[in-house]
């Protein structure tokens, strides 16, 4: 394997000192034309790229913001990215974005990886449900904020949706829709958005006087397609099956409409369902999906003008507070929750 070029080989083949050689990379205006015209001919000749991790673990600060989601193969996540993308690009700063894949163990991996990167600061959406990762992770004094969750304490800012409002949507739709037996597909349940979609459900049936039986959970390991089939197959499985169902993201509610279509079950006529998020995807089902809208992109993007001027104030340039940023969902109404009891 071929070694990389370094400053001192610049310096040696343009017959200069490496300190001639930096002035001419950092400040060429200080160096005499022939001089610099001599370096810039043996940086073409000999392939050299400056190491700019070097430079930046020099100066103490990186040009790059950590993100960490719980999965890219959701296209919210994708969204939030987008979002956080393009408020890191306007401070002149890139995205390391990284993947939990909902493993506590592949985020704690991920959070070490940053650390010694010395990112500008990390965004992102907890897997561990404990809490310990982001224990771990305010040792290294790096700011973060985090995603898609509300940060229980005053120690560092977050940007999330209304969970619990969303739910209540969700599930106040169907219910006036005349069902009174829902099923929610709820993902894994260590997820505080998980958690907290179940209790807006749950708070809407009380609304109309109806008690927690009404609501059937089928839980799930993973928050994507397959897992929606698998609980579509249970719920077809069901003696009492609920006349509609309500999917803690849109994902899941795809996975459900994808089983019902195998098994001749009519939607919305047989089984109402409402999923959550309101992905592209939802819009271009085979029957357009009813979801519970999220800003994704403005969520992102809050959350990294946050971190930005968190890392601001490191330098006394701007004053910043930590604060909790909750944002309210919206429900999209289309033709897989159109049918009435």
């Amino acid at each position: 394997m071929a070694q990389s070029v370094g400053i001192k080989d610049v310096a040696r083949a343009a017959g200069v000192s490496v300190g001639t050689v930096s002035n001419v990379i950092n400040r060429p205006d200080t160096v005499a034309t022939e001089t610099r015209a001599r370096v810039l001919s043996a940086i073409d000749r000999l392939g050299y790229v400056r190491s700019e991790s070097a430079r930046q673990l020099r100066a103490g600060r990186s040009r790059i913001m950590g993100l960490l989601v719980l999965d890219m193969g959701n296209p919210f996540f994708v969204d939030v990215a987008r979002g956080a993308e393009r408020a890191a690009r306007e401070a002149g700063l890139g995205v390391m974005v990284c993947n939990s894949a909902q493993s506590a163990s592949e985020e704690a991996d991920y959070l070490s990886l940053f650390a010694e990167q010395r990112v500008r600061g990390v965004l992102f959406t907890p897997a561990d449900a404990t809490g310990r990762n982001i224990e771990t992770f305010r040792r290294h004094n790096i700011p973060f904020v985090l995603v898609d969750r509300v940060a229980e304490g005053t120690t560092e800012c977050s940007v999330s949706v209304d969970d619990v409002a969303g739910g209540a949507l969700a599930v106040r739709h169907l219910v006036d829709a005349g069902h009174r037996s829902i099923a929610y597909v709820s993902g894994p349940p260590g997820l505080n958005q998980v958690r907290d979609r179940r209790t807006g459900a749950l708070h809407a049936l009380a609304e109309a006087g109806l008690g927690p039986e009404c609501l059937r959970e089928l839980p799930t390991e993973r928050l994507d397609v397959a897992a929606g089939r698998d609980a579509g197959a249970r719920l077809l499985g069901l003696a009492d099956r609920p006349t509609a169902v309500f999917c803690a993201n849109d994902l899941l509610a795809l996975g459900v409409l994808q089983a019902m279509y195998a098994a001749g079950i009519g939607v919305p006529d047989d089984l109402a369902i409402v999923g959550y998020d309101d992905i592209e995807f939802a819009a271009a089902a085979a029957v357009p999906l009813t979801s519970v809208r999220q800003p994704a992109v403005t969520l992102g993007a809050l959350a990294a003008e946050l971190l930005l001027e968190e890392t601001e104030a490191e330098n006394g340039t701007v004053h910043h507070e930590h604060r909790r940023v909750v944002l309210q969902p919206e429900l999209v109404v289309r033709r897989s929750s159109l049918s009435s009891r």
